[in-house]
């Protein structure tokens, strides 16, 4: 139940696996939050797929749920601002009806068009570190489609992603977000836009009149709720819709990181690491930066690890049964007996490494075909051993890219972390210690919702700015300090970490080939 005064702004997160609801405050703090979720559908290895109607259902379910259980009144939630799944493609018809299933972020079909955009060369390809194309983004997507839905694809008038959709259906108006557009679609305002000679080169240039009209800045408001949108989510037409972004970049405000200095530590499966530059800057082995993609005026750099939480889920899944009836007897959280008996494991795990790219590295590699490994296994070693080895392997990965970042002349000072992994301190002060900055844990946690509620309140005029209501609605409630003496003797670790890719990613090609 809301138990303080309005007005409120709701928060939408719409996520893999289901859409999120949150109601808050002009504090921030969270009141109450509903989800709703849908299918996901796999017709084809490498392929994943979810029905754009599917999203909206669930989005008004949720809505109304939130309404059902607060005493918050409808006239004052004063602003909606949503946040999806990055490099999800929808195409829309004429009367902006999903002419097929929207591809997830997660499909990897279009790998042959990734390659051929990478092959282009155009100069355009410094967003993705001069490297390899990831089969995720928005013109890899749309050129199979083409390829091979030609008549589908010639039908579509619009060209989007799950958020344009979602925000269509709220206000009637066709927007593309900055972020979205600047992160994953090409795009410079700076530079003039979208570079036509590069979506030439692609075999695009019939794509860029299927974009969206109106690129819009987050925090810009889209429109106010259409009347028949106001029905059906129990809403007043008044309500205003701020434009939003991708899911871990919304994080960002959430986490307030929304200045140079700050780095956004996004956990879960996978790490996402996000910070502000006030300048540009391009290397391979490093996304971005992209201009205007959060705050106008910053550049937005980014790196990330493919398998993180996901390999401590694999390991307790496999080789933990012993002690899951271990935690069981004692009434305990088995990751947390499992940090537990990690502590008393000494720092380096008593030799072992892991390596972290059980699914590929994403950065800085930028290298789908690389593999997990666990070395420097005695008869000495036990599952605690290789529990606290994944923690650290994690964390060297994380500084793996933080060095690319700094030989590129961008260093962070702060980091402020959320999700899954920052719900135990034990890998946070790993994570601490190994980078030698301190770690700023939120009250909370759902960052992207959160970070999408901020948007609402500037976008509805209740705060003037992004940064004024970040520093009043993001508040802190851990803050964990680097041990220096930690930090120098993790040095030789992550060295140890780095050196393994060199000599193992040649064997690791020839295994991985070896198996498809």
């Amino acid at each position: 139940m809301a138990d303080c005064e309005g007005p409120y702004i709701v928060g939408i997160d719409g996520g893999t696996e289901s859409i999120r609801t949150g109601l808050f405050d002009l504090q921030g703090n969270l009141l109450l939050s509903k989800s709703r979720p849908y299918q996901t559908r796999f017709p084809q290895s490498g392929w994943a797929e979810q029905d754009p109607q599917e999203w909206w259902v669930a989005l008004k379910q949720a809505v109304r749920d939130l309404l059902d259980g607060t005493d918050a009144a409808p006239e004052e939630i004063k602003g909606i601002g949503v946040d999806a799944t990055c490099c999800t493609v929808v195409l829309l018809d004429s009367n902006m009806n999903p002419l097929r299933n929207a591809l997830l972020w997660m499909d990897v079909r279009a790998g042959r068009e990734a390659r051929f955009i990478a092959e282009s060369g155009h100069p355009a390809l410094k967003y993705n570190g001069f490297g390899n194309v990831s089969a995720e983004w928005m013109p890899c997507k749309a050129l199979w489609l083409k390829r091979n839905e030609p008549e589908v694809y010639s039908r579509a008038a619009i060209a989007c992603e799950y958020l344009d959709f979602i925000n269509y259906r709220l206000t009637g108006r066709k927007t593309a977000s900055i972020n979205n557009a600047s992160a994953r679609w090409y795009y410079d305002d700076d530079e003039g836009g979208f570079p036509s000679s590069f979506y030439e080169a692609i075999e695009l240039g019939d794509l860029l009149s299927k974009f969206p009209p109106d690129v819009l800045d987050m925090d810009q408001p889209v429109g106010r709720l259409t009347p028949e949108a106001a029905s059906q989510l129990g809403l007043k037409e008044e309500t205003v819709v701020a434009e939003g972004g991708a899911d871990a970049f919304v994080g960002m405000i959430g986490l307030n990181v929304i200045e140079p200095g700050r780095l956004a530590f996004i956990t879960g499966s996978s790490h996402l690491h996000l910070g502000m530059s006030p300048m540009a800057f391009h290397k391979k082995g490093i996304f971005g930066s992209y201009p205007n993609a959060v705050i106008r005026g910053q550049h937005t750099v980014e790196g990330g690890q493919i398998s993180t939480g996901s390999i401590l889920k694999w390991f307790k899944t496999h080789f933990l049964g012993h002690q899951a009836r271990e935690a069981e007897n004692l009434n305990e959280d088995l990751y947390k007996l499992m940090d537990r008996k990690a502590r008393e494991i000494p720092l380096g795990s008593e030799g072992l490494i892991v390596l972290d790219s059980f699914q590929g590295n994403r950065t800085p590699l930028v290298d789908p075909d690389l593999r997990g490994a666990i070395w420097g296994l005695s008869l000495r070693h036990r599952p605690e051993h290789v529990f606290r080895a994944i923690l650290e392997g994690v964390a060297y990965g994380t500084e793996f890219i933080f060095r690319q970042f700094r030989d590129a002349g961008y260093e962070a000072k702060e980091i402020y972390a959320c999700g899954g992994a920052a719900k135990s301190l034990f890998w946070m002060q790993i994570h601490a210690d190994v980078s030698g900055l301190p770690i700023h844990i939120p009250e909370v946690q759902d960052a992207p919702l959160l970070g999408s509620a901020i948007l609402a309140s500037v976008a509805s005029g209740l705060y003037p700015t992004v940064s004024e209501a970040a520093t009043n609605m993001v508040k802190i409630s851990h803050r964990i300090e680097p041990g220096q003496a930690n930090h120098e003797a993790y040095r030789f670790y992550v060295d140890q970490y780095i050196e393994t890719y060199s000599q193992m990613s040649e064997l690791m090609h020839r295994m991985t080939d070896a198996v498809r």
